[in-house]
């Protein structure tokens, strides 16, 4: 971390864990998926709907898979707000393996998880959360949202859908949009452009060629990270990552 810094961005906010650890003062987050955001709203402004909604949900495999197919109905847009941020922590608390993933057509796909009981009220946890998102913004869309709000000194956290170690490991599909090749690059241009304005960046990514080559010119640690999610079993647990940051 910078010794010292001023607002803090994190436009690829995920699950948010540097941003809850750090807890800013004052912090701006934003990510593709619109369903995640506006959990992020619900848990800031409306958390007690919220928490009463978790409440009547049932763990059940014909429960979950009709909540689940909500998304593929015409009005599903027409769902409230607290609603849909409901069914969010809902599918991810009884989902498999905790994974979020959609189809090409945005609709969640994740089976169901059969825990017998799993976390889906955690009334302490999102109460807290909502009192350190009182003094973040909100915003969904692409990552290159912040650039116009990034002033010297403010400091950058990047999580981006990772670059393919091979073949066969492409799950980039926490939206239906993906994340291509080239979004790589255009971070990479947004990263050079925080630099030569005075503010600070950490990126996290895969250990690739790709990734070391595209930022050559920084400071690379590799580390390894524990990883949970995979289909198959020997496919979990430590990997090679990357930390790329310019100061």
């Amino acid at each position: 971390m910078p010794k010292s810094y001023n607002s803090y961005f994190e436009p690829f906010i995920g699950g948010g864990a540097l941003y809850f650890e750090l807890k800013p003062q004052k912090a701006f987050i934003n990510d593709y998926n619109s369903e995640l955001t506006n959990l992020y709203s619900v848990v800031k402004h409306r958390p007690e709907e919220l928490i009463e909604d978790l409440k009547l949900h049932e763990n059940t495999a014909e429960y979950y898979y009709a909540l689940r197919r909500l998304d593929r109905e015409p009005n599903y847009k027409e769902l409230s707000e607290h609603k849909r941020a409901s069914r969010f922590i809902y599918l991810n608390k009884t989902g498999f393996n905790g994974l979020y993933r959609v189809n090409r057509a945005g609709e969640n796909n994740v089976p169901f998880g059969r825990y017998k009981n799993p976390d889906i009220i955690n009334q302490d946890n999102i109460l807290k959360c909502s009192l350190l998102l009182k003094n973040t913004t909100i915003t969904t869309g692409d990552f290159t949202l912040i650039k116009k709000h990034i002033k010297k000194g403010d400091f950058v956290y990047f999580d981006p859908p990772y670059v393919p170690v091979s073949p066969t490991s492409r799950f980039t599909a926490y939206t239906k949009a993906g994340f291509t090749q080239g979004d790589q690059y255009r971070l990479k241009e947004l990263c050079d452009f925080i630099d030569s304005g005075g503010g600070y960046f950490l990126l996290s990514n895969s250990y690739t060629e790709f990734i070391i080559e595209l930022y050559r010119d920084y400071k690379i640690t590799t580390i390894e990270a524990n990883r949970a999610i995979n289909c198959k079993g020997e496919g979990r647990g430590k990997v090679k990552e990357v930390l790329i940051k310019n100061y």
